[in-house]
Order: C-alpha cells, then sequence, then structure tokens
C-alpha cells in the first residue's frame, strides 16, 4: 500500500479503548484548523456548535448527520435526526493541536504540514466497548471522508450509506 493510501484508510486500534485515523487533506493547515473550528464549517463534515478555544473551555456538538450530504442515505434504526454533546477544550494550539473531552472520552486533532498538504491525525481514547468502537470507528472514517471532499471542494456520497458500509467493515476488523 503506498503511503498515500495508508493516511486515507481505516482506523486502527493503537492501544486499548482507543482509535487513531489519519487524512492527508488540501491545506494550509489554517484552512483545515477553521474546519476544525468554525461551526459553520465544522457542521459541512461533522457538528455544528459554539466553540470557546481556550483551556476548559466549552464546546457543544450538534450532529445532523442528515444534512451532511444530499442525499443523505438511509439513516439506521436506532440514529435520530440529531445528537448533542457537551465538552470541554483539554488541548489547544492553533493550527497544530485540538483536544475535547466529555465524561471518560477524549478526541484530540493534530495538523502537519506536508509540503502543499496536511496530515490530520484523530485520536479517539476511552471508547467503552467494542460495540462503540466498531460505530465510532465508522463514524470517524465516514466524516473524513466528508471533510477531505469539502476541503477538495467535490461531492461527499452519502454519509448514511457509507456509514452502514464501513460498519460492516469495521465489524470485521475490530478485535473482538
Amino acid at each position: 500500500m503506498n503511503e498515500h493510501a495508508k493516511l486515507n484508510a481505516y482506523a486502527a486500534v493503537v492501544e486499548q479503548a482507543t482509535l487513531k485515523l489519519e487524512r492527508l487533506l488540501p491545506g494550509p493547515a489554517e484552512r483545515v484548523w477553521s474546519y476544525l473550528t468554525d461551526s459553520d464549517l465544522r457542521r459541512q463534515w461533522l457538528a455544528s456548535g459554539p466553540m470557546d478555544l481556550t483551556i476548559d473551555g466549552p464546546i457543544e456538538l450538534v450532529w445532523r448527520n442528515d444534512e451532511l450530504t444530499s442525499p443523505p442515505g438511509q439513516r439506521p434504526e436506532g440514529f435520530g435526526e440529531e445528537h448533542r454533546m457537551q465538552s470541554r477544550v483539554t488541548e489547544i494550539d492553533p493550527p497544530r493541536k485540538l483536544a475535547f473531552a466529555w465524561g471518560p472520552g477524549e478526541v484530540s486533532f493534530t495538523l502537519e504540514p506536508k509540503g502543499e498538504d496536511v496530515l490530520l491525525t484523530v485520536i479517539h481514547k476511552r471508547i467503552s466497548d467494542r460495540a462503540n468502537m466498531v460505530k465510532i470507528g465508522a463514524g470517524w472514517h465516514a466524516h473524513l471522508d466528508i471533510l477531505k471532499a469539502r476541503l477538495e471542494e467535490a461531492d461527499p456520497k452519502p454519509f448514511w450509506d457509507v456509514w452502514a458500509r464501513l460498519r460492516d467493515e469495521y465489524e470485521t476488523m475490530i478485535p473482538a
């Protein structure tokens, strides 16, 4: 597998209850950073909501996955139209690092310039169980594919259809 394909591949279990994903994205880092921190841009690939960019600053993430792509695809049973989560910033170093936490969970985003591109590394720690690792792995994978498409000014594939396919693939990949 070439380096570019590796950087756009599946999440890896890097330690117990931790997933790591990498994506090589069109830069510069400041542009990618804005898609992480600006609610209007973030809602185009992940979730909207206010984000106080200071240590311990509050974050509210509001997922409306049906609005990420047109068409959205078939929403799986058990998922609502909207999901909200309260978090807080645990680390911030613009435009290189952002981390936030809620309850036991934590997600970090690291940006590293690679020529005209940016290597985005996402690490999601303290995932409660294997079933959530499967869902979260598929979720981050699908959301990051949309981010890449948005940065490339391309049309992303239907979110829910991609998520469902990836969930089935992650089901076979995540160790029991």
